[in-house]
């Protein structure tokens, strides 16, 4: 059975995009959302017809060119001639998952009738949705304001029957993929063009793609470091609700207790302990993975209201017989988050990589690098070597992009946000910790083993279970590299038991 997902103007929420991804669902327009283009682009064009004055962006130049009017036969022109002259994207390609969501993202905005597009606009994008007609779109480019001009420029070329698409697995031109649909390229009216290039759609949905992928690694970074602590053989009176009580970050008590679930009914937690202390990757896990569960809270918050905002120039307010040039499409609410992102989830890493090297020291009834005759056997000595040049990189990218500034558009467009560096940086340095967390696995799992008959906590026991169903115990040296791929899988695939 098919499932739509109605546009409306309502809330669009992280769970319920989710749902849309997951549960492949397609695209509709609402009748509130119909209602709401269609008295927008009436009011507009009204407005046009009837108003003698310059308006910015639909009867004038744009940027440092808003002074040179333009006459209303050459409108439709105008607006065509913006998307092809900014179509500027360069660099790698981005991934089609994210150009969808671009495509989400904008429909959704346009929906909220303060743009002024033609139905019929709105409608070739969800129709591209559904048919998986995905726009070629490249990650450089975008200053983060005026909006992301270049990659929507490209994002929106196949409106006009430019640029190319991906379709059915193939890289085309636009036009034919059109032919072949039955589809005609649009033509733009007055201000659309501005519609669709202006606004934080490429920053947002790459936030949106992060951010999704992060709260799963939130997850998977306590579930793995409950279980380098069990292979460690690390004290739970670190995790001790008392502690957290009286330093009350809602991050770090909610991390406690998972700490806490995750380990109950272990015999190695159990166990006599002759050390005093864990070093400070594994007491302090409340205190890390806590403070980058408060953060990401916190820009999940900021990227939502972004999703759900209008952030084209000029907008349209039919009811108050307005039309305002303003400023929403600066990235820069993005662009702070984004970077705050990278470096909370780069933190995450930076923990996992030291608890990985705790492991392999041949401490604690632990062999040296986890593996039998080594010296023979290098074992899991290079992974962790991986893993360190992951975190090193990872410290470099959180050097953020939204502190810089340049000039563009001849001085008018004089402060920019570079969200759109933010954006990109943010996605590597999140994709950087699934694999920094997927080699503390592949060790977390081996010492853990190496503990036998020992038996770790029910849940840490079926979760390592199901892990080496995909990556199996190393006894003697192999190609590592396949088997870091293989962990890597799992945590982008595995699904999560109950523990909280």
């Amino acid at each position: 059975m098919t499932k739509v997902h109605y546009i409306t103007p309502d809330y669009l929420t992280f769970e319920r995009i989710e749902e849309i991804i997951e549960g492949a669902y397609l695209l509709e327009l609402s009748e509130q959302a119909v209602q709401a283009i269609v008295r927008c682009r009436e009011y507009l064009d009204k407005k046009v017809a009837t108003h003698s004055e310059p308006i910015y962006g639909i009867n004038t130049g744009f940027g440092s060119l808003c002074n040179k009017s333009i006459s209303n036969d050459e409108l439709g022109q105008l607006q065509k001639n913006l998307v092809m002259s900014h179509a500027c994207g360069t660099g790698d390609l981005v991934r089609p998952e994210i150009i969808k969501l671009m495509l989400l993202l904008k429909a959704h905005a346009l929906s909220m009738g303060k743009s002024g597009v033609q139905l019929q606009t709105v409608q070739r994008i969800i129709d591209m949705y559904n048919h998986e007609v995905l726009p070629v779109v490249f990650e450089l480019g975008s200053l983060g304001a005026s909006g992301d001009l270049a990659p929507l420029a490209n994002l929106f070329l196949p409106l006009i029957g430019m640029g190319e698409v991906y379709y059915q697995g193939l890289r085309l031109p636009a036009d034919q993929v059109m032919e072949q649909l039955g589809w005609e390229p649009i033509e733009l009216q007055s201000k659309e063009g501005l519609a669709l290039l202006n606004g934080t759609q490429f920053m947002s949905a790459h936030a949106v793609y992060s951010l999704l992928k992060a709260f799963r690694l939130i997850k998977f970074a306590d579930i793995i470091g409950a279980t380098s602590l069990e292979a460690f053989d690390g004290r739970l009176e670190p995790f001790n609700d008392l502690l957290h009580q009286i330093r009350p970050h809602s991050g770090q008590i909610e991390t406690a207790k998972n700490i806490r679930n995750l380990l109950a009914g272990s015999q190695i937690m159990a166990q006599p302990k002759k050390h005093v202390q864990d070093p400070y990757s594994f007491r302090c896990i409340p205190q890390v993975h806590g403070a980058t569960k408060d953060s990401v809270k916190y820009i999940a918050q900021v990227v939502e209201i972004e999703i759900n905002s209008v952030t084209d120039n000029p907008t349209v307010f039919p009811d108050e017989d307005m039309v305002l040039s303003g400023g929403n499409f600066h990235g820069q609410p993005l662009a702070l988050n984004l970077d705050y992102l990278a470096i909370a989830m780069a933190e995450l890493g930076n923990i996992s990589e030291r608890r990985t090297a705790q492991l392999i020291l041949g401490l604690r009834g632990l062999p040296e690098f986890l593996v039998a005759n080594p010296g023979l056997n290098s074992g899991f000595m290079i992974p962790q070597y991986a893993a360190a040049g992951i975190v090193s990189q990872n410290k470099q990218l959180c050097t953020p992009a939204s502190v810089d500034s340049i000039v563009s558009s001849n001085g008018q467009e004089d402060h920019v946000s570079m969200g759109a560096n933010a954006a990109t940086k943010a996605l590597r340095v999140v994709e950087n910790v699934e694999r920094i967390l997927a080699v503390e696995l592949m060790n977390a799992a081996q010492a853990l083993d190496l503990r036998k008959p020992l038996r770790p906590s029910p849940y840490i026991d079926d979760f390592v279970s199901q892990f080496r169903l995909s990556v199996e115990f190393i006894h003697n040296d192999k190609v590592m590299y396949q088997e870091m791929e293989l962990a890597v899988s799992f945590l982008q695939k595995g699904k999560f038991g109950h523990f909280d």
